[in-house]
């Protein structure tokens, strides 16, 4: 039997999950898998952090168009510097 570890802590709260934070928290894990399965492989984390950024960033421009997705990153720098993509952060 095989143990993976989770790049994703799961979601936590009190209240009841809305259907779309559950089915990204279930994204997450099969990404997570993915991810231990390459790196296992030998891939290195730069290289699956780069293709993983370009692949969602191609599905974004895709799913919503040149613009809207350049909107979405360019509100990114904030939301890195207030610690929202720390994965060790502690939520009070």
């Amino acid at each position: 039997m095989r143990t993976t570890k989770s790049l994703f802590s799961p979601v936590s709260g009190t209240g009841p999950f809305e259907q779309g934070q559950v089915e990204r928290q279930i994204a997450l894990e099969y990404l997570a898998e993915a991810w231990n399965s390459a790196e296992e492989d030998g891939l290195e984390t730069a290289a699956l952090a780069h293709a993983s950024l370009f692949a969602a960033l191609a599905t974004f421009v895709r799913m919503h168009g040149d613009e809207a997705t350049a909107d979405l990153v360019a509100t990114l720098p904030d939301r890195i510097r207030t610690g929202e993509y720390n994965l060790d952060r502690i939520l009070q």
